[in-house]
Formats: C-alpha cells, sequence, structure tokens
C-alpha cells in the first residue's frame, strides 16, 4: 500500500508541475494586427519576443541575415487588395514576412511561401519582392516587439529601432 501511495504521489506532483508550467504565458506569444491602408485590409501575425536585456540587433538578430521578423512561425503579411511597397508592387496575397537588418539599410522581403517555420527553409526563389529601407533608432527603448499599420506605412518597433516601409 505504501508503495501504491508513493507511486500516487509522484504521478500527481508531476501532473502539477506539468499544469503549471502549461499555465505559464509564452515567452513570444503570438500577436495579430490589422489595418487599412489606401482602401486594402492589412493583416500581420507574428511572434512577439522581448527584449529581457538582451543586445538585439547584430547580436541576437544578426546583420546581414536573413530574419523570420518575429519568433517562432515566420511573420505572414496578408493584404486584400495590391499594394505599392516603396514604390514597387506587390499583389493581394498572403506572404512570409522575413527582413535582412543591417545598420545602414535593411531589406524588406515578401515570400511566396506563407507558411515557414522561422527562416531555416527560406528560398529566395520564392520572393514576391524585395525592397530596402533605412532603419531608424527610435526615441525610447520598446521591450516587446511590436508592429504598427498607420495611414501609409508599415513599422516593427523593437528595442530601440524602427523598421518601417510606405505602402501607397
Amino acid at each position: 500500500m505504501k508503495n501504491f501511495k508513493n507511486t500516487l504521489l509522484v504521478l500527481f506532483s508531476f501532473f502539477a508541475v506539468s499544469f503549471a508550467n502549461a499555465q505559464e504565458k509564452p515567452k513570444s506569444p503570438a500577436e495579430t494586427v490589422t489595418g487599412k491602408i489606401k482602401g486594402a485590409t492589412i493583416t500581420i501575425n507574428y511572434g512577439s519576443p522581448s527584449v529581457r536585456g538582451r543586445k538585439i540587433w547584430g547580436e541576437l538578430v544578426p546583420f546581414d541575415a536573413v530574419w523570420r521578423a518575429g519568433a517562432n512561425e515566420a511573420t505572414t503579411f496578408e493584404t486584400d487588395k495590391d499594394l505599392t511597397i516603396e514604390g514597387s508592387k506587390l499583389p493581394a496575397g498572403k506572404y512570409s514576412f522575413f527582413i535582412i537588418p543591417n545598420e545602414k539599410e535593411s531589406t524588406i522581403i515578401f515570400n511566396k511561401e506563407a507558411k515557414q517555420w522561422g527562416a531555416y527553409k527560406y528560398d529566395e526563389k520564392k520572393d514576391q519582392l524585395r525592397v530596402k529601407v533605412k532603419p531608424k533608432t527610435g526615441s525610447s527603448s520598446v521591450e516587446k516587439l511590436v508592429y504598427t499599420i498607420n495611414s501609409d506605412d508599415v513599422v516593427l518597433s523593437w528595442d530601440n529601432w524602427n523598421v518601417g516601409f510606405k505602402v501607397n
């Protein structure tokens, strides 16, 4: 009987710890932002990591390498109408969204393979559009990565950077 009680106690403890861990908030929760620009509905789905005291640009997110522009699954960018991004046409559709960050000029990428985990199987041949933008230093630090859809641009803000692109 004693062994049975010990076994039950071990199982109960295991399930209690498992349940408690399952209730913790994820470190990079899934987020969605939706907005309208020039009559088009834009939806961005992304994992929102936090700075948590880390050096982000050039270290956690290396310069000159394809980054998923968020955490976990690749960020997706969806529009229900054709758009002009930084002067180039982006057809209506759903895209994975990547950035190649650099201190002077970053590359924004809309890739036709919308469902991807991170950037591990990113294929440049499937790019629909690439544009160059200049990252800007923000006036304050942003702890959690966030996307903002404004009247004529989209901006990723994280740590001390804002990476945005014009939309017409």
